[in-house]
């Protein structure tokens, strides 16, 4: 191999790490969709494309979901404060990718949303290793970013993209079929 070839290749690949950096929100698979993206597919084909909610269930319930989201949390409320991080801790769901086999085939085409965009990443990762081929981050969540302009009434609130923000339809209204239960 040549030294200018290799050079190349280097900087190629320096190239794509750039990239990807620059694309947050993505899965190392790099598969996202917008959230009007996501809600356009669900509508095309409701029967094989599925929405799935994987915030803890307060978060689904008290925040507001898409209507048609399976509420399937990746992570679990522990109700312990971190008092470093200035947050509530949330333990991993070991049960997660057995809920998900357990209501959807492994070629369905799954677009998973959280928050905004951390947790989703990391789900369809993971269910990408057990076995799904056609799993979708939905980019930045359910509430989307915070609002970080200093002037602005709304400095902290997640007003900026997202589901929430997006135009596709959401709701507090509460189906039993799609929430995640530990009794079930």
């Amino acid at each position: 191999m040549s030294k200018r070839f290799s050079i190349v290749l280097i900087g190629l690949a320096f190239l794509f790490y750039v990239i990807s950096l620059a694309n947050g929100g993505q899965t190392t698979l790099h598969r996202s969709v917008a959230p009007i993206e996501a809600y356009e597919m669900w509508q095309e084909n409701p029967g094989k494309v599925k929405i799935v909610d994987c915030r803890t269930t307060e978060e689904y319930v008290f925040v507001g979901h898409a209507f048609m989201a399976h509420n399937i949390p990746s992570h679990l409320w522990t109700g312990k404060w971190d008092p470093k991080e200035k947050r509530f801790v949330l333990a991993t769901n070991p049960d997660f990718e057995d809920l998900i086999k357990k209501k959807f085939a492994l070629d369905d085409t799954i677009l998973i949303m959280c928050r905004s965009g951390g947790r989703s990443d990391e789900a369809v990762d993971r269910l990408t290793k057990a076995g799904f081929t056609n799993v979708y981050n939905i980019m930045n969540g359910f509430e989307g970013d915070k609002v970080t302009d200093a002037e602005s009434y709304y400095k902290g609130k997640r007003v900026k993209n997202g589901w929430k923000n997006s135009g596709a339809p959401w709701t507090y209204k509460l189906n039993p079929r799609l929430i995640y239960s530990s009794n079930r």
